[in-house]
């Protein structure tokens, strides 16, 4: 039963940051990754000496996929009446929206190291030597997320529950890292580091995302790696019927 527990440890950061969870009501136990040392954590970064607030660093356009995206989802209300975050993988970008479609902020964000747009199978069950590089993915595709206790009754916003997929502050367990250095770099190249979880920057995840999300959870809309964009939301291609532009200029 003990090794069972501890195999429920989830991807949300450093073995020593996480290594049990505490399943959130209604759920079924899920198992988690714990963050590994990515193959670009050797080259040089400058190292801050207070982490400073990522999200007022110079941020990417948003790109064509994300516009349509954000567009459709005001266009159709498909939020539900709750607060969304868009996430585009391939410019390591996160959008916030309030419930009524009112665009808050724009902030980088950490994700996993391997490229694709699925979850393993079982890789939640998995103990973390035997998760290989290639099932270190964010997967795609539309979340109910909502706020659960894990390791050291720490609250993070769980995006894939099942497969132990959580959105959390940045992750500065391990310093050879360098996660805030690579969440201020100018582009995404360097952003892939995790075991799949999302980290954000800890002034925009305290100070803006959680209070949005902390009463009753949100939606989280990943952007795919590699799929085509109407293959992961079939319901995207209403979107020129829906009378609203597909630029996603509606939603902020």
């Amino acid at each position: 039963m003990f090794t069972g527990l501890y195999r429920t440890a989830c991807r949300v950061g450093a073995i020593a940051a996480l290594a049990l969870i505490v399943p959130h009501a209604g759920q079924a136990a899920a198992a988690g990754r714990a963050q590994h040392k990515h193959p670009r954590a050797t080259r040089p970064h400058a190292k801050p000496a207070v982490a400073p607030d990522v999200s007022q660093i110079v941020q990417p356009p948003r790109s064509e996929a994300a516009s349509r995206l954000i567009g459709w989802v005001a266009a159709a209300r498909d939020n539900a009446g709750l607060p969304y975050i868009v996430i585009d993988k391939r410019t390591a970008s996160l959008f916030l929206f309030k419930a009524d479609g009112e665009f808050v902020g724009q902030t980088p964000v950490l994700i996993g190291v391997g490229i694709g747009d699925e979850s393993s199978p079982g890789v939640g069950a998995k103990s973390l030597a035997e998760i290989g590089p290639a099932e270190r993915t964010t997967p795609a595709g539309r979340f109910v997320a909502k706020f659960g206790l894990a390791f050291g009754r720490q609250r993070v916003l769980w995006v894939d529950y099942a497969d132990s997929v959580a959105l959390h502050a940045v992750i500065t367990t391990n310093k050879k890292e360098h996660r805030v250095a690579r969440l201020l770099s100018p582009t995404p190249d360097d952003n892939r580091i995790s075991f799949g979880c999302i980290n954000v920057g800890t002034h925009f995840y305290a100070k803006t995302l959680r209070p949005l999300f902390q009463k009753k959870g949100g939606i989280v809309y990943i952007l795919p790696d590699t799929k085509p964009l109407d293959d992961v939301f079939p319901r995207l291609r209403l979107l020129p019927y829906l009378g609203a532009p597909a630029d996603g200029q509606t939603a902020g």
